[in-house]
């Protein structure tokens, strides 16, 4: 993944699944979904991916309106096609087809030739104690570079 610059990251889904793996993804976009991206009108809350007839879709990114569109704007929340290998599908469909697992976008971003692209990542949701765990680990990884840096 070469990233230029990161549009919005799912910072939820970063909290909620253990991330397996990660893939760059290609999506569908309309002119003025283009233009709303680049401005920054992006949201991830609640997106997922979903499969259907052999293709991915991404469902509830909402894209907020391109105010200098006037009447021929898009629809803030309609499904999306992800831009995919026919065996990266297949392959994410059998992962998904596995108890527990699932697939959500993490990030959008501008790449180096000034395309959209979104990260997909694939895990399995955590538990109430994993979310704790981290939460402390994080925490003790904090105090100890503090107290490295200033000596308390």
């Amino acid at each position: 993944m070469s990233v230029e610059k990161v549009i919005a990251t799912n910072k939820k889904a970063l909290m909620t699944i253990d991330i397996e793996e990660k893939i760059e993804s290609g999506i569908s976009l309309l002119g003025t979904e283009v233009k709303s991206i680049k401005e920054g009108r992006v949201s991830f809350k609640d997106s997922y991916v979903r499969f259907e007839n052999n293709q991915a879709y991404l469902i509830n990114l909402d894209i907020g309106p391109y105010p200098e569109a006037s009447f021929r704007n898009h629809q803030r929340m309609r499904k999306r096609k992800l831009l995919l290998h026919k065996r990266q599908i297949q392959r994410l469909i059998g992962k998904v087809s596995e108890k527990g697992y699932t697939v959500v976008p993490i990030t959008i971003y501008l790449n180096e030739k000034g395309l959209i692209k979104v990260e997909l990542a694939v895990g399995k949701g955590k538990k109430l104690y994993d979310k704790r765990k981290e939460i402390k680990e994080k925490e003790l990884r904090r105090r100890i570079e503090r107290e490295a840096k200033y000596g308390y």
